[in-house]
């Protein structure tokens, strides 16, 4: 057995030339970090105690002649079985400079797969010299999904939302994938997460052609009110611990992360139309305040 080398020197693997493609680098000399060859639970389903990421939005905005980008939003709540793992977990990156991931799904194999992907796309512009386009951004993503496939088979699956501003093209656009690395190329906008479904029904009716970011930022940020609305598992804004959603907008001139005074305003002029129309629409009579006694027959406190 030869002892171990102790020059300081770094492996012959981190000399030779090879593969642009840091996971394919990893495959070959520590496949053991991999996220998808890490040990699972032996087979067995998750028990559901692993804090999950929740809802992420995303649309696009702007005109042809303004200059067309895409905004990426995530609530802060992660859950973990029916309790509430963290209220400030952040579920929106930057990927690189021109391209942001939301994900939903097991938070902790999550972001070690976005962190793993922002070093692939850092790794490729020092080998080659250039950034990736963005079908190839989103293909690698992909390929790392499908890699995390074993694990998604035992109840660990991760599902991101990916987006970015084409520069080929000239505006953003967005993807969403399978737990099994299949990529689609969404328009418009799309929604991921267990609150989704809710988001998606209001991006149906605020989102239109030719928004503005000011304009796209709140339709992103009223879709998230209305998912937490009505999924506990998703958070919605919170003015008490100052809690704001994570909204990051993507054009041109590379990835811009909302600051939380803007979202404050943002989410203060959402509180109070709302107000208004159930003022409006019912007086000053509380919410829920009639029906009969066990009208509601399933539910339970």
């Amino acid at each position: 057995m030869t002892s171990a080398d102790t020059s300081g020197r770094l492996p012959d693997a981190f000399l030779r030339p090879g593969s642009s493609s840091f996971v394919d680098f990893l495959a070959g000399h520590a496949p053991d970090l991999l996220p998808g060859r890490r040990p699972g639970t032996g087979g067995a389903p998750a028990d559901g105690l692993a804090p999950h990421a929740t809802t992420i939005v995303a649309l696009t905005f702007g005109t042809d002649d303004g200059g067309r980008g895409v905004i990426m939003a995530g609530d802060r709540r992660a859950t973990a079985g029916n309790l509430i793992a963290s209220r400030e977990m952040e579920k929106v990156f930057a990927a690189d400079a021109y391209s942001v991931v939301g994900i939903a799904g097991s938070a902790g194999v999550a972001i070690e797969l976005v962190r793993l992907f922002q070093l692939e796309l850092e790794h490729y512009e020092k080998i080659e010299g250039s950034l990736l386009s963005l079908d190839g951004k989103a293909n690698r993503l992909s390929t790392m999904i499908r890699g995390n496939l074993p694990l998604a088979l035992q109840g660990l699956a991760v599902v991101p939302l990916f987006a970015g501003y084409d520069l080929d093209r000239g505006y953003g656009r967005l993807f969403s994938y399978d737990v099994t690395g299949g990529r689609y190329e969404e328009h418009d906008h799309h929604t991921v997460g267990s609150g989704s479904v809710f988001a998606r029904g209001a991006l149906k009716k605020l989102w239109h052609p030719g928004l503005d970011a000011d304009a796209a930022v709140g339709v992103a940020v009223e879709a998230l009110y209305d998912a937490a609305d009505d999924d506990s598992a998703t958070g919605g804004p919170d003015p008490v611990r100052q809690i704001w959603p994570v909204v990051t907008v993507v054009t041109a001139d590379g990835v811009r992360r909302v600051g939380d005074d803007e979202l404050a305003a943002t989410v203060e002029r959402i509180v109070a139309e709302r107000g208004a129309a159930h003022r409006a629409a019912h007086g000053d009579r509380p919410a829920g305040g009639g029906g009969r006694p066990g009208a509601h027959g399933g539910a339970r406190a």
